[in-house]
């Protein structure tokens, strides 16, 4: 792969920022596609000089997006939203965004492709979300037959907006909790990330589907409970009943970042772990990171105290 161009879209984000420190080291060129340029400068530092390169493109404009393929060898397509804002709209992104790149990619003759989806996309969903991720597979698969499709559970690493989040509400002394017992396998970023690279010159990986799950499933209670223990904080956590959680998820989905939509809420609906009949992380031979080994390494800041909350035994 060394001398290669790797185009990510997305890829200043969380996982992209781990993708692009760890593609680096195979000595490939990328080339981080994003709407903002300015505010993505942190991942330039993470290859030698000049092997990074940050352009602006916006998968709604599709000059921009066939300007930044224009001469990559791979791409990566790692561009998604929880909510829709603005013309930030799901079909818009996951769908027609979606398909923009890799039609643009099989024109500009890319020889690798690797879309990132999600368990749980499918179109019979009740969330738009989920709904948008199965069209965006669909469209994506009937113009790059050969692109590999990824399908995580929710990711956590330093970073994630999920631990991060339950961590930081944890400070508080109560929290409500809707749909606790709906179960999830959180798969590690650098995970996520090795089934990646290995994607683009596996070429028995093309026009696969995987599905990426960590090694146990958790409910989304005991998700907030490992969260809040790693940041050792005590916090009464409230059951929402199913009949009141849509009238307070709607509130709480009127402001500027919400915690909760009414999308999220109906995906809440369905457990969010990998399908018995999936390919997964150990059919590439990949052993997944425990959850427990590393929350302990970025949770930390939200105790009280910090790192030095606990006693260093010698």
């Amino acid at each position: 792969m060394a001398q290669q161009l790797v185009t990510i879209f997305g890829g200043a984000g969380f996982v992209g920022t781990t993708l692009v420190e760890h593609l680096a080291k195979t000595g490939v060129r990328i080339r981080v596609a994003v709407r903002r340029p300015n505010s993505s400068m942190h991942v330039k530092p993470l290859g030698d000089v000049g092997q990074v390169q940050v352009v602006q493109a916006n998968l709604r404009d599709e000059d921009s997006v066939r300007a930044a393929i224009r001469g990559s060898d791979a791409v990566i397509n790692l561009v998604g939203i929880l909510y829709e804002t603005g013309a930030q709209k799901f079909n818009a992104v996951h769908g027609k965004g979606a398909e923009t790149v890799a039609r643009v990619s099989a024109e500009l003759g890319v020889t690798s492709l690797v879309h990132m989806s999600a368990i749980g996309a499918d179109e019979e969903s009740p969330a738009l979300y989920a709904q948008s991720k199965a069209l965006g597979e669909k469209l994506v698969k009937a113009v790059f037959p050969d692109a590999t499709i990824i399908r995580p559970s929710v990711v956590f690493g330093t970073g994630d907006g999920l631990f991060n989040r339950f961590a930081q509400a944890a400070s508080l002394p109560l929290l409500p909790v809707f749909s606790g017992d709906t179960k999830f396998q959180p798969v590690y970023v650098g995970d996520v990330v090795k089934v990646i690279i290995r994607a683009l010159s596996d070429s028995k990986m093309q026009g696969e589907t995987y599905e990426l799950g960590g090694a146990d499933v958790y409910s989304l209670r005991e998700i907030m409970q490992l969260a809040a223990k790693e940041a050792m904080q005590n916090v009464w956590f409230v059951d929402v009943p199913d009949f009141i959680a849509p009238f307070k998820v709607f509130f709480l989905g009127l402001l500027p970042n919400p915690t909760i939509t009414l999308d999220q809420l109906r995906m809440l609906g369905k457990d969010n772990v990998v399908g018995a009949d999936a390919q997964g992380l150990s059919e590439l031979g990949i052993t997944p990171t425990l959850v427990e080994a590393v929350l302990p390494t970025y949770l930390h800041q939200y105790r009280p105290k910090g790192q030095f909350a606990e006693d260093v035994k010698i």
